[in-house]
């Protein structure tokens, strides 16, 4: 059976990152094969990846879409149009050694996209049979699960910073969960970008309020950020790296 991981948070919390190095670490340990989902319109998990994207599930969703719209056809003769959104979507894959990444792209227009959104829930279905693990790196609302584009979620983990607000943030996000119709086994909270490593009581104290369930602690790192800076993938941080290390750590309290 596939377990699907939904990671989610606002934005600026380093979410993406920590999405990338859980992948990272399931591919490490021969756990794969992984499908890695970039649901967030504003993410760059590719980067943290180090992949390269050509098109968006988005991008060939407003292709049809549109050519649905205005009446121009740009199916082959002979291939039906379901067939033709299939070859599309195909395209959008991008498959690696150990892992393969879908990006959703942009959140789609004006028209109906009732026909193009259910051949896409259809082939992601046929998508999720060949993984063991599907890690989903959502926007803050967590559209495309709500939406029953991406599949039915087994773990969801929370990411905030280590503010108060942040915390207050994360905690609304958890509400929602229920509100999508979401049943996950579990809900874990993971803090990021803590100074040293360590949360001030006031953190604590609203995390307990929020009634979250706290996992672990990563703490900041400048060397995260020069490497954003430099245009180096994420998962490429050394081994001793604390951030690395912390999240393996938290991973494996998880048990996933």
């Amino acid at each position: 059976m596939t377990h699907t991981i939904a990671v989610a948070g606002k934005g600026g919390v380093g979410k993406t990152t920590l999405t990338g190095l859980l992948i990272d670490y399931l591919c490490q340990q021969k756990k794969g094969p992984v499908l890695a989902v970039d649901a967030d319109a504003n993410s760059n998990l590719n980067e943290v990846l180090g992949v390269e994207v050509e098109t968006t599930l988005g991008d060939i969703r407003e292709e049809i879409a549109q050519a649905e719209i205005s009446g121009k056809n740009p199916i082959p003769l002979g291939m039906s149009k379901q067939d033709y959104a299939e070859m599309k979507f195909s395209d959008a894959l991008v498959e690696e050694k150990d892992f393969d990444l879908l990006v959703m792209g942009h959140t789609q227009g004006k028209g109906c996209y009732c026909f193009v959104n259910g051949l896409l829930t259809a082939q992601i279905a046929k998508y999720a049979q060949n993984y063991q693990y599907i890690v989903v790196d959502n926007e803050a609302g967590m559209e495309h699960i709500s939406r029953g584009i991406l599949p039915k979620i087994d773990t969801v983990i929370l990411v905030s910073d280590c503010s108060r607000r942040g915390v207050q943030a994360v905690g609304r996000i958890a509400k929602l969960i229920p509100e999508c119709g979401l049943k996950p086994k579990s809900v874990s909270l993971i803090i990021n970008r803590a100074p040293g490593g360590v949360l001030n009581e006031g953190t604590k104290e609203e995390i307990e309020k929020q009634g979250l369930n706290l996992v672990g602690v990563v703490p900041q790192d400048e060397e995260v950020f020069n490497y954003d800076c430099d245009g180096i993938p994420t998962v490429k941080l050394p081994e001793d790296s604390p951030v690395r290390k912390a999240m393996y750590e938290i991973i494996n309290h998880i048990e996933l």
